[in-house]
């Protein structure tokens, strides 16, 4: 695969699994969706992409300004996120955890996208979708079965 090409499917992947991150959150009506995802996605490849001159499919690479670049990209993505969780009123209903772990979890895999690592990519992308699809189900599975044995209990 040419240098070009493959800097172009990285890009391209780390996109599409942004955007289809993003495609569960907008369903689910929140703050962000495929367009914010996409674009956390495309621009946590591109640093990496651009910290290792979009030289890094060549072994030789230094993993020092890689090192640096994945830091920024995760602190930085840190702060996004944060402005997603909001408390309501005065009470302890907090909001935007999930939205905000995903947007953190779009940049990891935009930069997994960028590093060319996709056998973590693909897992990483069936686990979160587990995750996204099926974990909000088996919360509320657990906590019934919890509500009803606290009752037998209590």
């Amino acid at each position: 695969m040419t240098a070009e090409l493959e800097i172009a499917v990285r890009l391209g992947a780390a996109t599409l699994v942004g955007a289809a991150i993003g495609l569960n959150r907008d369903l689910h009506g929140k703050p962000t969706g495929v367009r914010t995802l996409g674009l956390v996605g495309l621009g946590s490849a591109l640093v990496v992409l651009a910290s290792t001159d979009f030289l890094a499919v060549l072994p030789s690479v230094d993993a020092n300004p890689v090192s640096r670049a994945i830091q920024g990209v995760l602190t930085g993505i840190g702060f996004l996120g944060a402005g997603v969780i909001v408390r309501e009123g005065s009470g302890t209903k907090v909001q935007g955890f999930t939205t905000a772990a995903l947007i953190w979890l779009t940049a990891g895999m935009g930069i997994v996208c960028g590093l060319g690592a996709w056998i973590p990519a693909a897992v990483a992308f069936c686990l979160v979708f587990f995750l996204i699809l099926g974990g909000g189900s088996l919360e509320r599975h657990l906590h019934r079965i919890a509500d009803r044995d606290h009752g037998e209990t209590g």
